[in-house]
């Protein structure tokens, strides 16, 4: 059955001037009473970040075709958006629950009611674990976290004594890598940590985790060779862990935005005769997918060599000109505050005399660098936006979706790439 949040009080939040890049008409009014206005983009200051309402839904239907054909339930990391009405739409198409990073996320995603969480990290900070406690309380609530120590399960305990549970904690044994982020770097080690939760009084061991994104940086031989076999330890671990599992459900979960093709190939040898092991992705940043980082490294990009139904980016930074110091250069009104920059700067696509007018495509020009609230666009002697003026608008490719939702309060949604109609305003908590 699938969950319905609270969204309701979304709708019915008031805009204000403390809301970046939203149309000074919208302040005072509720976001139902704001959409309802027929707004269009054209009517947003820049800077701001647009969502495409099309390639979206493309994107989501894509993954959720791709994983059911495989075999494999999607959990998707919600911290790449943290915006509720965004989870709703990937539990609308089938997937089994939101993934979280830190229990802050899982108090947020529980406000909204969500019912189905895996928090892909350890969780060891006695307040937040006193809070889970009494989450759990509900009947309906499941939760799942990574523990990779004897001694994040001691912390656990500790924290947990004396407290009430009306259904014990569920933990995956993370496995690491040597060179990597946490996890048991071994597969004794990781065992050790099994037994030691199968015997908990407050925790349940219900699987393997593990998050092989770490391991690679592109789709080389080397990076995916590493990840191959990080991914076979993966399921070597849940196989000697059989006899110490319990009669209720399975996890073993993988899965960044880089690397779920490989994911898919290695637990696919594993599935045949494991009927009760729930196979999952945590994959996240594919709602939106980018112009950058993942174009270049996922595996249903429209680049690939076999990919009929590919990602779309649904994510489009949009600036103006406020300067043109010199020739060949402008600058435009966004930074470091405004658009992601760690796994590439953004790439000139298009530009307009204004917002809400026609793009018209834009090669040849680069950003070079960035500041906290500017951008270096180069227009080379010859580029097809040389002549650009103070005031004109580029729409910018951006790369890496986990640092570009942090940055906003609401982001539009326009209908399609094509179309300056909003239909929605997406709300983060970060």
């Amino acid at each position: 059955m699938t969950t319905t949040l609270n969204l309701d009080e979304l709708a019915d939040e008031r805009l204000s001037a403390r809301d970046k890049g939203l149309p000074a008409r919208g302040f005072g009014l509720t976001v139902r009473e704001f959409l309802d206005s027929d707004p269009r983009i054209g009517e947003f200051w820049t800077p701001i970040i647009a969502l495409d309402d099309e390639a979206m839904r493309s994107n989501l239907a894509v993954m959720a075709e791709w994983s059911s054909a495989r075999g494999l339930e999607l959990m998707p990391h919600g911290k790449t958006t943290m915006a509720p009405a965004l989870w709703q739409r990937q539990l609308d198409i089938g997937c089994t629950g939101i993934t979280l990073a830190t229990m802050g996320q899982v108090r947020t995603a529980r406000s909204f009611g969500l019912q189905s969480i895996m928090l892909a990290n350890s969780a060891v900070d006695a307040r937040s674990l006193r809070y889970l406690a009494a989450e759990l309380a509900d009947p309906e609530f499941r939760f799942t976290c990574w523990v990779d120590s004897v001694a994040t399960i001691d912390a656990m305990e500790r924290a947990l004594n004396g407290v009430e549970l009306a259904q014990k904690v569920n933990v995956l044994v993370e496995l690491g890598q040597d060179g990597g982020r946490t996890g048991a770097r071994t597969i004794d080690e990781a065992t050790d940590v099994a037994r030691r939760a199968a015997a908990s009084d407050v925790l349940r061991l219900a699987g393997v985790g593990g998050y092989e994104g770490s391991l690679g940086h592109d789709r080389s031989v080397h990076s995916m060779d590493a990840v191959r076999r990080y991914l076979e330890r993966q399921v070597e671990l849940h196989e000697t862990l059989g006899a110490l599992y319990d009669d209720g459900d399975i996890m073993v979960t993988a899965g960044g935005s880089a690397y779920f093709d490989v994911v898919a190939d290695v637990y696919a040898s594993a599935m045949p005769g494991d009927e009760r092991t729930h196979w999952t992705l945590r994959s996240g940043a594919y709602i939106t997918h980018d112009d950058g980082f993942y174009r270049g490294i996922s595996p249903l990009d429209e680049a690939g060599t076999d990919v009929q139904n590919p990602l779309r980016s649904a994510m489009r930074g949009i600036a103006r000109i406020v300067s043109r110091p010199e020739p060949g250069l402008a600058l435009i009104d966004a930074g470091k505050r405004d658009f992601p920059f760690d796994e590439g700067l953004p790439i000139p696509r298009a530009h307009a005399a204004e917002l809400g007018q026609p793009w018209r495509p834009l090669t040849g020009a680069t950003i070079t660098a960035m500041n906290d609230q500017h951008s270096y666009l180069a227009l080379p002697k010859g580029s097809e936006a040389q002549d650009a003026a103070i005031g004109d608008v580029i729409a910018l490719g951006l790369s890496h979706p986990c640092t570009a939702f942090d940055k906003w309060h609401y982001l539009p949604v326009v209908e399609s790439a094509e179309s300056d109609r909003v239909v929605d305003l997406v709300r983060t908590f970060f």
